[in-house]
């Protein structure tokens, strides 16, 4: 059995590289660019008005003038107006070019409009005010974004007004998601008492497409042949294989023989945590990924957060997953000499500081505590004493 940390760096020594892929921009949320992102004009590409208000010539206000007869109006959307007095002004709205032969803006609410003429009310005016200048944000031929960011709304906004309708992004492996057991039924059907509901399967589904991996679902009952028999063809046909169930020392816990059989090489068999101490790693010789987690809801979701996300991360270019310190709450104890993952309750301080409130459940089968808590605390092995206030790691899944 090895422990939390040799099982971590197993895990990231096994990190593959998918490839790259154009994607549309409306498919690209979530992924990881694998491109620059260049202006391809100035930013803003003119300048621009920020304020409803009117256009002057700073000068001829400085001189002392306050009344200006209004020559026009420049709306957002319209080719560039010019002022052909300088001692008057032209009407401008928000997002508009700033007409020629001006150069700042005065916004409506500092302005009285009557009989065609804007009078300024007040004296406090600056060169330049609510026109932004172009070329302030960025100049043509910048970079924008850098490849390597998890795009977001953000990248998605700067994407758009660059013109960018596809990008190339990091490739994403083919995910089949296992789950086993001849206990389980589908969500639809109404289970028997000696029967439960598939609900790993969903979870670890939902959690991957919020990591933008879309995943296929397959069921393996609890018999040798279909076993084998799915697992080759999973073996074949996908890039990562991950399980849930049939890992640890049951009677019909076939996977690790099985998987064994098919020539996937073990890397690792049982970690020193809790929860997820059967959890099963290894790879095949045509370069499959193999993550069998233990069969209980906790530890398969614990394990999903814990080694999958960052070898995902990593596998897309991505630094593996630095994880956020919080504070205990309240002191916890805990004998065994494992790595355990304590389900706990986040809460954001004012002063900045996160901490976190133990939430206790009836073990790795109570799947109903994983909605109650926010994320789980690697407490280390070693130690049996857990204080209020000292500071641990937390993987935060909410």
């Amino acid at each position: 059995m090895i422990t939390v940390k040799e099982a971590s760096e197993i895990v990231l020594n096994n990190v593959q590289d998918f490839g790259i892929e154009e994607v549309s921009l409306e498919q690209s949320i979530n992924r990881v660019l694998k491109e620059n992102l260049y202006a391809e004009r100035d930013f803003p590409p003119f300048t621009r008005v920020s304020m409803d208000g009117i256009a002057i010539q700073f000068e001829t206000f400085e001189k002392g003038q306050r009344i200006f007869l209004i020559e026009g109006l420049q709306a957002a959307g319209s080719p560039q107006k010019t002022l052909e007095n300088k001692a008057n002004c032209l009407e401008v709205m928000t997002g508009a070019v700033l007409p020629n032969n001006t150069d700042t803006v005065i916004r409506y609410e500092d302005v009285e409009i009557k009989n065609g003429k804007a009078r300024i009310n007040i004296d406090d005016v600056r060169l330049t005010q609510n026109a932004h200048q172009k070329g302030s944000d960025r100049k043509a031929g910048d970079i924008l974004v850098k490849s390597g960011n998890i795009i977001s709304p953000a990248e998605i906004g700067v994407a758009a007004t660059i013109g960018k309708t596809h990008l190339k992004v990091a490739k994403t492996p083919k995910v089949v998601i296992i789950s086993t057991g001849d206990e389980l039924v589908e969500i639809s059907e109404n289970p028997l008492p000696h029967q439960i509901r598939k609900s790993n399967v969903h979870n670890l589904w939902a959690t991957f497409l919020r990591w933008g991996i879309y995943a296929e679902k397959k069921h393996l009952n609890d018999e040798k042949e279909e076993i084998r028999k799915g697992l080759k063809d999973c073996l074949e046909n996908f890039d990562v294989i991950v399980m849930s169930g049939g890992v640890s020392k049951g009677k019909f816990d076939f996977i690790p023989e099985i998987l064994e059989e098919l020539k996937v090489q073990k890397l690792f068999h049982r970690v020193r945590q809790r929860p997820g101490k059967p959890f099963w790693f290894g790879r095949s010789p045509n370069d499959t990924i193999v993550f069998a987690f233990p069969g209980n809801p906790a530890s398969t979701f614990m394990c999903a957060n814990r080694y999958f996300r960052p070898w995902l991360r990593s596998s897309l270019g991505l630094e593996s997953f630095e994880y956020q310190c919080a504070v205990l709450e309240q002191n916890f104890e805990f004998k065994p000499d494992l790595t355990y993952f304590l389900q706990v309750k986040i809460t954001y301080q004012k002063d900045g500081r996160i901490s976190a409130k133990p939430i206790m459940g009836k073990g790795s089968g109570d799947l109903a505590n994983l909605a109650d808590a926010d994320g789980f605390m690697e407490l280390p092995k070693g130690q049996n004493s857990f204080k209020k206030g000292d500071a641990y790691p937390v993987i935060i899944y909410r």
